[in-house]
């Protein structure tokens, strides 16, 4: 059985409040021991002057496509599964905002077969299930027949592994109460969570906040509030995380996940940009630009606005509409973790698919406003943690050998909103299971990943 050791590192494991250099042996995909030693390895891999971590844990993102001949879309620079690994991410909690590409215990299994850049774990999707349930009216409330069905065939999908139920509440107005309690409900059993994108954002967060806080509340469910940046990141950020608090010190499981970009993106068919948008954000048409399309990397007009919305309503935007100071100020609370909430339509979307990670090292940790171990703990224990992901997110004896190695000083995002796919630099070895998938920022083996499943 292989044997590799990592030596010379400076090792940072919050999950087990650990910062120190040590050396790691991996044997069997697993770490076999910790030490000041060198044992004998069959493979050596020198990381002085770097930091050795848990394998990165992007708790919010959305997954690749699933293709016509039944395989997962995985074109190496577009993909998003392979921009991930490449910043770092080694296993993605996909299945997010109430949306699977697929159905997504079907999912994890194609992953088995065929493996994947990263590991993949995955929500399952109230929205792809209301569909199947044949409810397409996303501004109408369902029958009592189609939440039958609907709930049904999600606790099949989280019988067979999914982690928890996600929702995006603000791309479909017409749930209420009775369709959010029973479809949460059925995830009420072995630790499994929900997360949601709240029904909307700006001033009229705190209602939102308010709905989906208080169904955890009464179901006593643990939940996650998704990308906070893009929900209460023009002004509100300092009043919305104290009610989280607030919550939380009540005994609601709440927590949430931000990413470290000031501006957000969605389709431009979205509900966010429903009527009312412009007057919500107290801006006009030209703070949204086209990621693809005739207009691509242009800023919008009403004309072309309008255009673009009615015949490619699936097309996605950038919109600059976030405060700096809310989103700094989400990173700096101890119960906000990193996520990307990357998406790509084949490569084009927004940076945050290929850079989040690196970049809160480069423009948060690098400058101070956030310290290196708590920067490693959001990307690790945190979500891990949230998951229930035992093996994950820590490098404890028996753990999962997934490990990131990067040098402190170099390590930066590089994807643009030009050019989301560019890898970063200073990301020097992401190991899964042991095996070396990516190495400066270029693939080695791009399907080691496997399904994760509780």
């Amino acid at each position: 059985m292989k044997r590799t050791l990592i030596k010379n590192g400076f090792v940072i494991d919050p999950a087990n409040q650990v910062q120190a250099q040590l050396n790691i042996l991996v044997e069997g995909g697993k770490i076999a021991e910790i030490t000041t030693e060198s044992p004998e390895a069959d493979e050596v891999i020198d990381a002085a002057g770097k930091i050795v971590t848990p394998g990165f844990i992007d708790i919010h993102m959305h997954e690749d496509p699933v293709t016509a001949d039944g395989t997962i879309y995985s074109d190496e620079e577009k993909a998003i599964f392979p921009c991930m690994l490449r910043m770092g991410v080694t296993t993605a909690i996909a299945g997010q905002c109430g949306e699977n590409r697929y159905h997504p215990a079907d999912y994890l299994d194609i992953v088995d077969r065929d493996g994947a850049a990263t590991n993949v774990a995955i929500l399952a999707g109230h929205g792809w299930f209301r569909e199947e349930a044949g409810h397409m009216d996303k501004y109408s409330p369902v029958t009592e027949e189609e939440l039958a069905k609907m709930t049904e065939s999600m606790q099949k999908a989280v019988d067979r592994g999914c982690l928890g139920v996600s929702y995006g509440i603000r791309y479909i107005p017409g749930i209420d109460e009775r369709e959010l309690k029973a479809t949460a409900a059925v995830r009420r059993k072995d630790g499994k969570w929900i997360a949601a994108h709240i029904r909307s954002d700006a001033e009229e967060v705190y209602d939102a906040a308010k709905e989906f806080l208080d169904i955890a509340k009464d179901l006593k469910l643990s939940v996650e509030l998704s990308h906070i940046g893009s929900m209460a990141g023009f002004g509100q950020m300092t009043e919305f995380l104290r009610m989280v608090d607030t919550y939380k010190m009540n005994g609601v499981d709440a927590s949430c996940d931000c990413y470290p970009y000031y501006a957000f993106s969605t389709s431009i068919g979205s509900t966010t940009y429903d009527d009312g948008w412009l007057d919500r954000y107290q801006c006009g048409y030209d703070v949204v630009e086209m990621c693809e399309g005739t207009y691509k990397g242009q800023r919008l007009t009403k004309e072309t606005f309008d255009e673009v919305r009615r015949e490619t309503p699936e097309f996605e935007t950038i919109c600059y509409v976030m405060k700096d100071h809310d989103v700094d100020l989400a990173f700096n609370h101890p119960n906000v973790m990193l996520a990307s909430d990357g998406i790509f339509s084949s490569g084009q979307g927004h940076p945050r698919a290929a850079g989040a990670f690196p970049r809160l090292l480069a423009e948060f940790v690098r400058p101070g406003k956030l310290s290196m171990y708590e920067a490693i703990r959001m990307m690790t224990a945190m979500p891990a943690e949230k998951a229930g992901l035992k093996n994950k997110g820590r490098l404890n004896v028996n753990a999962d050998a997934d490990i990131v190695i990067f040098d402190p000083e170099t390590v930066r995002d590089n994807a643009t909103f030009e050019n989301p796919i560019l890898p970063p630099t200073g990301i020097s070895y992401v190991l899964i299971g042991g095996e070396i998938a990516a190495k400066d920022g270029n693939m080695v083996q791009s399907h080691l990943g496997r399904s994760v499943r509780k």
